[in-house]
């Protein structure tokens, strides 16, 4: 686990986002990936993915690390947000904003505000 842990915390560290999925950005394989993917795409968001389907040891380690019991999970300069509901949440209520300009990170506020309204 030692290993592992240490893959996963300069994965979070050396990455300002960070997306633990199943799949990559560009070919999720799962409804939950494929959501926090898209949102951050579409905000413009660049984002290192982490397939956890390639790697068993990252796939529960990540869950260890969190202390979160599913995939996908956001990192955003080191930090644990949370899952695709927490995600979809935070985005509908302009926090993910808040939280990207907190922590200095580059998106398209017009794009954020789009998925707000056509979520209204």
């Amino acid at each position: 686990m030692t290993d592992t842990k240490t893959r996963i915390e300069d994965t979070v560290t050396t990455n300002d986002v960070v997306l633990f999925m199943k799949g990559t950005k560009g070919a999720p394989q799962c409804g939950f990936s494929s959501r926090v993917a898209g949102v951050l795409g579409f905000m413009g968001v660049d984002f290192q993915d982490v397939n956890v389907l390639e790697d068993e040891a990252i796939r529960q380690g990540i869950k260890d690390y969190s202390d979160w019991p599913t995939i996908p999970q956001l990192y955003v300069k080191g930090e644990f947000v949370g899952g695709c509901d927490i995600i979809t949440e935070m985005t509908l209520s302009g926090e993910l904003d808040q939280l990207f300009e907190d922590k200095g990170v580059n998106y398209d506020k017009a794009a954020a505000d789009k998925i707000r309204a056509a979520n209204a």
